[in-house]
Formats: C-alpha cells, structure tokens, sequence
C-alpha cells in the first residue's frame, strides 16, 4: 500500500470527519469539568485554532448542548435531553435534523408542516443560504391549496375530510397560477396520489416552485416536507433531484 503524502491537502470527508471530532472532543471535555470553562481554556487543551472553535462553540450552545454565561461555557439542557428523552422526542424534534439535512443537500429552503384546520403550519423551516430564496417563518400558518405540503396533505386525507374541505374552505387566488376551483384541484389531488408527490408553480408566491410530500406514520397522515424553489434555479434536474431526497427523507422520518 502506497503511504499517505503529507503535503496534499485533506478533502472535504477528512474536514467533516476533523470537525465532528472536535465537537465530541469539546462537549466531553467540557462536561469533564464541574466548572464553566472560558474559550481559551478549551482551545489550548484540545489543539483547536480559535477561529474554529468560536463557530463550534457557538453551534452547541444553538443547540442547546452548551450553554454560555458571558464568556463562559458549561453542559446544557440538549444533553439530558439526549438521555431523558430517547424515545420521547415530538414529532418537530424528530423532524429537525431531518429538515436541516434535505436543505443542506438541496441548499433550497426545506420545511415540515402539519395540518391545522384547512391550513398547514411550519413547525420546522430551515431557509437556503442562497441570496434568491424562499422563505418560511416558523409557525406561520398558510392555505392548503396553494403549497405543495398543503396539497400533499389533503391528498392524503379520506375522501369525506376532501369532500368537507371543499365544503368549507376557502380557497383564495393568491396569483394568476393560484388553483382555486374544486374541479381542477380534485385533478390535481388524484395526480399528486398516482405520482407520490406535490408540486406548485407560482401559486401562492410569484417566481417560486414547490415540491411536497406526505409523511405518514401508522397510515396516518402526519404532516408534510416541502421545499421552495425559484424558477430561475429550478429544472428537471433539480425536480428528479428534489423528489429523490423527498422519498428519502419522508421514509427516515416515517420508519424513526
């Protein structure tokens, strides 16, 4: 076997591997110690440059697995959390991670939304980093019929929840695009159970397609995944892509 060169540079799954190192290497370091710790401190004992331990430290303390009293860190609540609640987590808990990773291998925004009345609620969102984005607030309540999470809902739902949802409804044209009608939404509602998934095109947001898919759990319906989309990044590629991490992802979320 040939022996490594020292002067090439390691790749990007030799950097992931070195920072999630160092992240274990933090939090046991810290949880080491009945004391808060200051940055220097875990810097110098751990070999970690400070540039990158600034952005790792600040990381876990986001999440909740250290928490921060001036410059001061010490263990926080996510790591109980971690212990205590193994198999108690909600459904957004479980959700989250999953978010962050569909929008991180999209880099489009990613969002999980459940069923409230005939609306659909972000209750995770995770926005792209991209300049030209859609964007999600988390908690934000919007129709069913104009997002893709909301259509791949209501497809899911029996037929006499579809036909009160009609029934009751409103169905506001938010664009030119916006499918308002009974007729032609029961269309697309069947094509969106034979295909396996959602799509809008500039429905409830000009210049934005969205792609959806169900989750559900038990053979309930549970909530959706969506991503948002602008058209001028958006092709068949990204589509057959978008719904290829979709299919995934609903099923990590469905069989966790």
């Amino acid at each position: 076997m040939a022996a490594s060169d020292p002067s090439v540079a390691p790749g990007p799954q030799a950097s992931h591997v070195k920072s999630a190192t160092r992240t274990l290497d933090i939090i046991e370091y810290v949880v080491a110690h009945d004391r808060p710790l200051v940055a220097q401190e875990i810097a110098v004992a751990l070999g970690i440059p400070v540039s990158s331990l600034s952005y790792l430290l600040g990381t876990l303390v986001e999440r909740g697995y250290l928490t921060r009293d001036g410059r001061r860190y010490s263990a926080g609540p996510g790591l109980a959390r971690l212990q205590t609640r193994s198999h108690g987590f909600t459904l957004a808990e479980r959700a989250a991670p999953l978010v962050r990773a569909l929008r991180v291998q999209l880099n489009e925004t990613a969002t999980f939304w459940v069923r409230s009345g005939w609306t659909v609620e972000a209750i995770v969102t995770e926005s792209s980093e991209q300049a030209l984005r859609y964007s999600v607030s988390a908690g934000e309540r919007l129709p069913m019929h104009a997002l893709a999470g909301g259509k791949a809902l209501l497809a899911a739902l029996p037929e006499e929840e579809i036909d009160r949802y009609f029934a009751e409804a409103e169905r506001e044209r938010f664009t030119p695009s916006t499918v308002t009608s009974e007729k032609a939404l029961r269309r697309e509602l069947a094509e969106v159970r034979r295909r396996g998934y959602a799509s809008t095109d500039e429905e409830y947001s000009l210049g934005i397609r969205g792609i959806g898919r169900v989750v559900t759990i038990g053979g309930e319906p549970v909530g959706s995944l969506s991503t948002g989309i602008p058209k001028a990044r958006f092709d068949e590629s990204v589509l057959r892509r978008a719904v290829d991490l979709l299919e995934r992802t609903t099923g990590l979320l469905e069989t966790n």
